[in-house]
């Protein structure tokens, strides 16, 4: 039976390589996911990548992966700074667990220096560009052998 990682991508990251390119850059979250595919094939892990605007339905892909999954690697987008609900779903998930982040949100506004995800990461990175997700998805591999 093949493992599974669910690639969770919140608010506003449907616009990659097109907003904020001198923050976040210009390549799309397609390309994020065809990078994180040629990682995960060879290595015997499924990969499910998905992106929501949506709370809700961020939480619900969460508690689908309780019974499907054997990690998540997820950038919240701005929900990492204000979703308690996110870290709930988290907490009631029993695999591994990691934070991405683009850029790295500690050199900006002082309210995205603090995450509730954190809290619940086996690891967070932060300002590696797009390589975060491959770097996590890395981890992944490493730990579920």
């Amino acid at each position: 039976m093949t493992k599974t990682v669910f690639l969770i991508n919140g608010p506003n990251l449907n616009l990659l390589g097109k907003r904020q390119p001198a923050i976040y850059g210009a390549d799309t979250l397609e390309d994020v996911a065809k990078r994180c595919e040629a990682l995960a094939k060879p290595a015997g892990l499924g990969l499910r990548s998905m992106q929501s605007n949506h709370e809700g339905q961020i939480i619900d892909w969460i508690h689908e992966a309780r019974d499907s999954a054997e990690a998540i690697i997820i950038n919240p987008g701005a929900f990492t700074h204000t979703s308690v609900a996110i870290l709930d779903a988290l907490n009631a998930f029993d695999g591994l667990v990691f934070e991405v982040h683009i850029s790295n949100v500690h050199k900006r506004e002082a309210f995205r220096h603090h995450s509730f995800v954190s809290g619940r990461a086996d690891g967070v990175l932060a300002g590696f560009g797009i390589e975060g997700y491959e770097l996590a998805l890395r981890r992944v591999i490493s730990l579920l052998g």
